[in-house]
């Protein structure tokens, strides 16, 4: 694990990220005492994202009764 300074790591922070992504671990430093670690996160399966218009599930079906008309008691209920 390398040692860098607080100044070479904001100056040159995209060449060691690109170390990060390869594996390489650096502990930022302000003067000799380190105070952070920059290190490779863990990497996360991705599943694929569905193509625009594909169908990953069954279509929602809407029961018949949910269009039914109201009877004349349901619509005094709603105040209708």
């Amino acid at each position: 694990m390398k040692i860098i300074s607080t100044h070479d790591a904001k100056t040159h922070l995209s060449r060691y990220l690109a170390e990060v992504e390869s594996g390489e671990e650096f502990l930022i430093a302000r003067g000799k005492r380190p105070i952070a670690r920059l290190s490779p996160l863990e990497r996360r399966e991705r599943s694929a994202r569905p193509k625009v218009g594909r169908m990953i599930s069954a279509p929602f079906q809407v029961p018949s009764e949910a269009l039914a008309p109201l009877t004349e008691e349901e619509l005094k209920d709603w105040g209708l």
